[in-house]
């Protein structure tokens, strides 16, 4: 194991202006899933478990959708909820029993909500999950295989957990993966710019914004 003094950040800034890899670029096909971009986690104003990057964040998101839907992409948002006894969010749910704690996001309940800020669309894929990825037991494989999706853009929260857990299934069922950094968000910097460098070194594209945005508008958008 290295050892020495770089934070998180100054390793993740030193691999953007170096990178030792190849990207594996926009294919011809793209779908935008945006994580779990609820109140619960994007209103550090009024929840202890919500948290903030980028202050622009969800505007980047609005962006990131609008084009997507004039390129005839899907736009998936996911969000967890459980049932009143959190039952199924199974032994995720068990260290810890508060007002807070993730089982406790009750199907309906204003945690739950979607961050009245992001500008959803009535042909929009709303999906619930229970655990981290986006993947994991919902129906969003097979959207994707459906839509002949072969890129995903993943933006939403949080860039050490539920974001990195999609992109690595995302990449593990074949798809090229894509994160705009300064749309997603964690609650601490070293964990958010660790899992940028480790997701842009193995599993994705991290680039900024304006990089994924030309990159969408350059698809040839064909099946």
């Amino acid at each position: 194991m290295i050892e020495e003094g770089r934070t998180a950040r100054e390793l993740y800034l030193a691999l953007k202006s170096a990178p030792p890899r190849a990207r594996f670029g926009f294919g011809r096909r793209a779908a935008l899933v945006n994580v779990d971009v609820q109140c619960a986690y994007t209103q550090p104003e009024r929840y202890v478990t919500a948290y903030e990057a980028d202050p622009h964040q969800v505007a980047h998101i609005n962006a990131l959708a609008a084009l997507c839907r004039r390129r005839g992409f899907p736009v998936v948002w996911t969000y967890v909820a459980y049932l009143p006894s959190g039952e199924d969010c199974g032994v995720w749910g068990t260290r810890s029993d508060t007002p807070d704690s993730l089982q406790n996001i009750k199907a309906g309940s204003p945690r739950a909500q979607f961050d009245p800020r992001a500008e959803r669309a009535p042909g929009d894929i709303a999906i619930n999950k229970r655990m981290a990825s986006a993947f994991f037991e919902t129906n969003l494989r097979s959207l994707l295989t459906y839509h002949r999706v072969d890129t995903v853009v993943v933006t939403g929260g949080s860039t050490s957990g539920c974001v990195r857990a999609t992109v690595v299934d995302g990449l593990s069922c074949g798809f090229r993966m894509v994160v705009p950094e300064e749309a997603v968000a964690d609650r601490h910097e070293s964990p958010h710019f660790a899992n940028l460098y480790d997701m842009a070194v193995k599993y994705a594209d991290v680039l900024p914004v304006a990089e994924v945005l030309a990159g969408l508008a350059g698809m040839p958008g064909e099946a």
